[in-house]
């Protein structure tokens, strides 16, 4: 069972901007595309319904994504998916708990917190114990990006250096702030900046930040751009410092980034990473989950991202909460 993160405790970020985060998600509706917060509504122009669907930035991998399981979904099933580009897994289970969303991608580890209302000062008294799981996807990989002159070789190098450390309230900042705890690095011990990860690699570009986080499966396209352009580094989570991350944090398990995943990294970065996964929440019907679900695992060969790693075979891997009625009737 994972344990609740002491951190002193995410008191400095998660207790003042990541609250804030998480305050908006809750108290504020999210609108999808054709401006409607809430998902479900019947589709005037078949027999399905349009269904919200929440991703991250466009930056990261949940885009992306999750543009290919509209595709999918639309030619295999009745229903319409309205792609919502969000800050991610922090705003995205707000928008679950509230039913302002009838799907989501979240992290594992943040949908552990949610549900049980623990882990993090936000979810404390909190647990938002609708939501449900569908499918585990992929690990999203940490990566630690710098600059390839900057002289940061390790996590404890981040000492006393500007970190963008993800955008306030998202599962990024959660997983840097728990990486750099271990490290030794708490709330005064480097100045934190925020922002999603389209800013974070700019930052880098720019020499605003020393590092940034960047939480998603690789190749993440705003790490990839940047590669492309500048001389970038990824600082390795590996040895002593990961064997207490995972310690400290069990979702955490063992990743590498492998060389030649981005112009300038030659060599294989040793890292850590959480899991990817699909959740919604117990309002949706279950037909229309079991639809989703099939359409999307009955077609996996249309999937254009990590394409490597979701399949049927894998989906329960590392599922942190009870499965809707609906996921449930596909795989069982």
């Amino acid at each position: 069972m994972a344990r609740t993160i002491n951190r002193r405790q995410f008191i400095a970020a998660s207790g003042v901007a990541g609250f804030a985060g998480l305050a908006g998600c809750i108290g504020d509706d999210v609108q999808n595309e054709n401006g409607d917060g809430d998902g479900g509504d019947s589709n005037p122009d078949g027999d399905g319904e349009i269904l919200s669907w929440h991703a991250g930035g466009q930056g990261g991998t949940y885009y992306p994504l999750s543009g290919d399981f509209k595709t999918i979904v639309e030619e295999s099933t009745g229903h319409s998916l309205q792609v919502q580009s969000t800050g991610a897994s922090v705003e995205n289970v707000g928008s679950l708990n509230r039913e302002k969303a009838d799907f989501a991608l979240i992290q594992n580890d943040i949908a552990y917190f949610a549900v049980n209302g623990t882990g993090l000062e936000q979810f404390e008294g909190n647990s938002m114990e609708n939501i449900r799981g569908v499918a585990t996807l992929y690990p999203e990989t940490i990566h630690v990006v710098t600059q390839a002159d900057s002289g940061i070789e390790t996590v404890e190098d981040l000492e006393g250096t500007t970190v963008n450390t993800g955008a306030p309230g998202s599962g990024t900042q959660v997983n840097a702030l728990q990486i750099l705890e271990t490290a030794g690095i708490g709330e005064g011990d480097f100045d934190e900046q925020n922002g999603d990860f389209t800013t974070a690699t700019e930052q880098i570009r720019d020499g605003d930040v020393d590092a940034a986080f960047v939480v998603g499966g690789w190749p993440v396209s705003s790490v990839q751009q940047l590669a492309t352009t500048s001389s970038v580094s990824l600082v390795e989570v590996s040895g002593d410092i990961r064997e207490s991350v995972k310690s400290d944090a069990e979702w955490f398990a063992d990743d590498t980034v492998p060389a030649g995943t981005y112009d300038g990294i030659d060599q294989d970065v040793e890292t850590v990473s959480v899991q990817a996964m699909i959740a919604t929440h117990e309002g949706v019907d279950e037909g229309v989950v079991e639809e989703v679900t099939a359409a999307i695992f009955d077609n996996t060969d249309q999937i254009t991202q990590k394409t490597e790693f979701i399949g049927v075979d894998s989906a329960q891997d590392g599922m942190p909460i009870d499965l809707h009625p609906g996921a449930d009737a596909y795989f069982n």
